[in-house]
């Protein structure tokens, strides 16, 4: 399995809506449109920052076709297809696989704690669902409540379609732990892009790349290319500007939506309730991380 078209930055997707919070098909291929000339190597759709636990697998559906139809074939597109049953998510993978994205992925079931036969299970139904598309493990045990390990991963690695791990949980050891398995890994914590990289990751998956990928993709070359002082520098810079939007008392991508805008990208909309919208105080958070992500531009680039 190649591992190439999946090296790079790969900002997870925002979920787009109308002004009356419904899928905007056509904001969701605008905002595909500022990814894409942006020069970041692909996307990831239907994940957290996709409010996917809050959409309905057409609602799903619909805002896959539309990233698709748009930049499919030109950017990687990775389908996060993760639904609380096996009968949905198998449908999202078929219905992924029959556009022809690059890779699927998926959280394990959440709520009910279940063994790890049963993940095993969970993930190996949802991966012949697409028999033909690469399968990526979302590891991400604070907001699932079930953490990978080395016994479950090694259950995994059974699976011809494995590609790899979606690492977004704090420990940089995990990264560590996934490279030694031989399977490709994503970086996950935003916070900690320089060293996931450092640890094996060879990609980097983040919920904060879309409103900087310039820094990001700076990150990442100064890896490459062995600069690790600018790159700690930026990785820095990059986590304060993370604090800073998680300062207010709303959902944090409320804030990185209104910090979009003000950079002149596609208006996307808002959240989706239950998580709170845009209030006075995050459109001052807002104005804040979008000067601090142009100075950090003009400054550090």
């Amino acid at each position: 399995m190649t591992y190439e078209k999946f090296k790079g930055i790969i900002p997870a997707f925002y979920a787009c809506y109308d002004d009356q919070g419904n899928i905007s098909q056509e904001r969701v291929k605008a905002l595909a449109r500022y990814l894409l000339a942006k020069g970041v190597k692909g996307v990831y759709v239907g994940g957290s920052s996709g409010e996917c636990i809050y959409q309905s697998v057409a609602e799903r559906k619909a805002v896959l076709e539309a990233v698709m139809e748009e930049v499919g074939g030109k950017l990687t597109v990775i389908a996060h297809v993760a639904c609380n049953n096996t009968k949905d998510s198998c449908e999202l993978a078929a219905h992924a696989e029959s556009l022809h994205v690059d890779a699927i992925a998926s959280i394990p079931p959440i709520y009910f704690h279940l063994p790890p036969e049963a993940v095993a299970k969970y993930w190996n139904d949802i991966s012949a669902a697409a028999p033909h598309t690469p399968f990526i493990i979302y590891n991400i045990p604070q907001l699932a409540g079930t953490a990978l390990n080395l016994s479950l991963l090694r259950m995994m690695k059974k699976n011809p379609n494995l590609l790899g791990v979606k690492n977004s949980s704090m420990p940089v050891q995990d990264i560590q732990m996934w490279h030694d398995e031989n399977v490709f890994v994503f970086n996950g914590p935003d916070e900690q892009l320089l060293s996931g990289l450092a640890a094996g990751a060879g990609a980097g998956i983040g919920g904060t790349y879309a409103i900087m990928p310039e820094l990001y993709m700076g990150i990442f070359h100064c890896y490459q290319t062995g600069d690790n002082e600018k790159g700690r520098i930026l990785q820095n810079e990059c986590c304060r500007i993370i604090y800073k939007a998680c300062e207010p008392d709303c959902n944090m991508y409320a804030v990185m939506k209104e910090v979009l805008r003000l950079q002149g990208a596609p208006d996307i909309g808002d959240v989706r309730m239950p998580l709170s919208g845009l209030n006075e105080k995050g459109k001052e958070c807002a104005k804040a991380v979008a000067a601090m992500i142009s100075d950090a531009k003009q400054n550090l680039l």
